[in-house]
């Protein structure tokens, strides 16, 4: 038993070695620029910027030039903090800051068809085939993708409430010349 236990714990310390070293022969840098970007976005991972989720739009931003204005959850506070990082202008007439949101579902209106389900990402939404939907608020990232595809109009985006688990205060804007 003790001749099984220490080739096991051999094997062990050799791989986990083998692994070690391939990790510092392998490992790659990561844009600093794109980490700070993929920061100011909200994790949405929703898409509806073009993009597969924050992570590549994020790369997108810092490598390929992308607009700043593609976040529709972040509004347009992430648009122009995106822009004043990046040091670009952006075009911010046709973007209002609505707030934070999420969707609510009118029982009385649902008919179950699943559509909701299939476009949510941070499935937030829960029902079944032929039954009333809701939305768990807590999960919901209100990217409205579930309000743009309802055939009914049975989803509605309200503004999250602002109590003492959701308010900020938002950090004082200073001048560089002030420092």
């Amino acid at each position: 038993m003790l001749l099984d236990v220490g080739s096991l714990t051999v094997i062990g310390v050799t791989l986990g070695g083998l692994l070690g070293v391939a990790a510092k022969l392998l490992h790659v840098e990561e844009d600093p620029i794109e980490h700070e970007l993929l920061g100011m976005l909200p994790g949405s991972q929703c898409g509806q910027c073009g993009y597969v989720g924050c992570g590549q739009y994020a790369h997108a931003l810092a490598h390929e030039h992308a607009p700043v204005t593609l976040c529709a959850p972040g509004g347009k506070t992430t648009a122009e903090t995106l822009a004043k990082r990046l040091g670009v202008k952006a075009d911010l007439s046709e973007h209002e800051d609505k707030g934070p949101e999420y969707a609510v579902i009118d029982e009385d209106l649902c008919i179950g068809c699943l559509r909701c389900i299939g476009e949510c990402t941070s499935d937030a939404i829960v029902g079944s085939v032929k039954h009333v939907h809701t939305v768990i608020a807590d999960q919901c990232h209100g990217c409205a993708k579930c309000f743009k595809i309802c055939p009914t109009e049975a989803i509605h985006m309200c503004k999250v409430p602002v109590t003492l688990g959701t308010w900020h205060w938002d950090k004082p804007h200073t001048d560089a010349a002030t420092h």
